[in-house]
């Protein structure tokens, strides 16, 4: 879609992606402040214009699908260290995945 299609966004929608963002990747290391932003998504979702609500998406499926890899390391970790492996993937696609999301958003692009 064009720029101007995605000018839309209320500055306080675009903002509550940008903290959003900011503490998922805080909780990349603290871990509570990710639960705040899963909150925030779900809040916000259908608030703001295709634009947040793409960000918002991006965000919930990237945060479950890094939970559901995390169990899948955990549970494997007693088997041959596979999960350490895993697990650390996991973590390094989360930090990827919310890094990119969030240069697309001060970017004002939106997330397939």
């Amino acid at each position: 879609m064009q720029d101007a299609e995605w000018r839309g966004d209320h500055p306080a929608t675009t903002t509550m992606a940008l903290v959003a963002y900011v503490l998922h990747l805080v909780g990349a290391v603290v871990g509570l402040t990710s639960l705040i932003g899963i909150v925030i998504h779900y809040m916000k979702r259908h608030e703001g214009s295709a634009l947040t609500d793409s960000h918002h998406a991006w965000m919930i499926r990237t945060f479950w699908w890094a939970i559901v890899w995390s169990i899948v390391g955990w549970l494997t970790w007693w088997f041959f260290f596979v999960g350490v492996v895993i697990g650390g993937l996991a973590w390094l696609w989360y930090i990827y995945r919310h890094v990119r999301g969030l240069l697309r958003l001060l970017d004002n692009q939106p997330m397939p």
